[in-house]
């Protein structure tokens, strides 16, 4: 009998929790009669009862399991401390708002069974409910990744996905430190179908992704996955180089042609700022890979365990 793990990365989601279950338990029901499952539920730090929610639901259904964490660690590390400890022939992402409608797990589930692929990923072909700025930066962050980087982010993907265990055992084997989800599905490989739908409302609560967060995280994916800024850095020195001493030579000759002396120190001034402003973003780009491989060599853990379902036996 195939078992599914469903893991359910938590912060601050006290009053989805409930509803989730519900909805999932309903689904399970419906359409899984034949099937194993489990649910792993990571508390990322949360400052809510959310852990109580979770302890709740364990002490009701054995099919229920927790990891806490002892801070936040943020989504990255919460999914996979739950791929870690996942059991299931398949795994599945899940967020406890219900913006990945459980319902259709049952497609996802029969997709891999009867067409031969090893993930099924859900992508969503509206944003519905999203600021129209937030929408925007999206939609460009997607489209220049692409164009930087060797694997492929495909626009509107969700975390939200079906994985046989033959691709999280490949996952799992990927321990940086430094992680972007989207981008490590895509670089395992594996054959993967998409199952396209609207974008769903959170059913209850804030959303934890603020718009400085997600810039955060587009960063993280860039650097993650490309080298191209590094690359955009050192043609912009060699462009700014080749124009200054273009510059150098139209100065010389003009003083010798004209006599003029050279003026026009605010304009000068505009120069020296401009460029200098070039080289501090350019330093900028650097500084970001350093960080990364600083943060690497330390070899740090992903994160930290507090307390599991098993410290209540």
């Amino acid at each position: 009998m195939d078992k599914i793990s469903v893991i359910v990365s938590c912060y601050n989601e006290e009053k989805s929790l409930p509803l989730f279950y519900e909805e999932i338990e309903k689904v399970r029901k419906e359409d899984f009669n034949d099937i194993n499952f489990e649910y792993i539920f990571v508390d990322d730090g949360s400052k809510d009862k959310t852990l109580e929610e979770i302890k709740k639901l364990q002490q009701d259904d054995e099919k229920v399991r927790y990891i806490s964490f002892s801070r936040n660690f943020g989504k990255e590390a919460a999914m996979f401390a739950g791929i870690e400890a996942s059991t299931g022939d398949y795994v599945t992402l899940m967020d406890a708002d219900l913006q990945d409608p459980p319902k259709l797990l049952k497609k996802m589930y029969d997709t891999i069974k009867n067409e031969g692929y090893d993930c099924v990923g859900t992508r969503r072909v509206t944003r519905k409910g999203e600021p129209p700025i937030r929408s925007f930066f999206a939609r460009m962050f997607y489209k220049i990744i692409n164009k930087m980087s060797d694997v492929e982010m495909v626009d509107g993907a969700r975390d939200y996905r079906l994985m046989t265990r033959q691709m999280i055992e490949a996952i799992k084997s990927l321990k940086e430190y430094n992680r972007y989800s989207k981008g490590l599905w895509s670089f395992v490989g594996f054959k993967t179908k998409w199952i396209e739908y609207e974008n769903i409302e959170r059913v209850a609560g804030e959303t934890k992704w603020s718009f400085w967060k997600l810039f955060k995280y587009a960063l993280e994916g860039i650097t993650a996955f490309s080298t191209t800024p590094l690359i955009m850095s050192s043609v912009l020195g060699l462009l700014f180089c080749l124009i200054a001493f273009i510059i150098i030579l139209i100065i010389i000759i003009r003083t010798l042609v004209y006599g003029d002396p050279t003026s026009g120190w605010p304009s000068m001034v505009c120069i020296i700022f401009f460029v200098s402003g070039i080289q501090l973003f350019s330093l900028g780009i650097i500084g970001q890979y350093l960080s990364k491989t600083y943060l690497e060599v330390k070899n740090r853990p992903i994160y930290i365990v507090k307390e599991t379902e098993k410290d209540l036996k």
